[in-house]
Parts: C-alpha cells; sequence; structure tokens
C-alpha cells in the first residue's frame, strides 16, 4: 500500500475497518484516489453511534399491538372511502401500521404514499 495512506489507515484502524484497503494494490490509480475519496467522506464516529444505538432497548409505552379482522377491500363499497381517510389521517400524523397479507394481496390493494400533503 502507499506510504502517503497513513492517516486513512488511522481512522480505519480506530474503527476496525482496515479491510476496506484490502485490495488497494489492486486498483488503478483512478480507483485509487475514489477510494480514497469515499473513506475520507465517511463519518465513522456516526456509524458507530448509529450501530451503538440499535443495541439500546427503547421502550415506548405508547405502541400497541392489536389484531385487525379480515376485511375484503372489493366487499367494503361505500365503507372504502371511510378507511381509506382513516389510513391517510394516520400517514399525515406520523403514526405507522404494520399489516401481513396472503400472497398476491399487498400489490393488488391500493398503496398510499407517505407523503404529507395526501
Amino acid at each position: 500500500m502507499d506510504d502517503n495512506l497513513g492517516e486513512e489507515k488511522a481512522i480505519l484502524k480506530k474503527y476496525g475497518q482496515e479491510h476496506l484497503l484490502n485490495h488497494y494494490d489492486k486498483l488503478d490509480e483512478s480507483h485509487k484516489k475514489q477510494l480514497i475519496k469515499q473513506i475520507r467522506a465517511i463519518d465513522f464516529e456516526l456509524v458507530k453511534s448509529l450501530y451503538e444505538s440499535t443495541k439500546k432497548e427503547v421502550k415506548n409505552n405508547k405502541d400497541e399491538i392489536t389484531p385487525i379482522d379480515y376485511l375484503d377491500k372489493f366487499k367494503l363499497g361505500d365503507k372504502f372511502k371511510y378507511y381509506e381517510e382513516i389510513g391517510k389521517k394516520a400517514i399525515k400524523e406520523g403514526k405507522l401500521a404494520a399489516v401481513t397479507m396472503a400472497g398476491g394481496q399487498g400489490t393488488r390493494l391500493r398503496t398510499f404514499r407517505s407523503k404529507r400533503n395526501i
């Protein structure tokens, strides 16, 4: 490896990412410069803190998991608009829901975009 990689090597060693330079010697000059530029652009401290935050247990007493009854979209008739408005309101309020559907159902249902202007 080039001797001028001292700073990059030290940063990578500090964060246990030395393997990013494993094949550096096999790269042409253009790709070497590109790799060094990418390494310098990484905020390793931020990545480390984000990773560490995934290990913390977050307890939110507002979270609630409740089952819902089966609904056939095509049998809802006029009630479809009612449920659609509930969904749009929840999205605008930043609420989250998870729904499991039988194979293929997700592709046949209309999907909502998570934009605030729905």
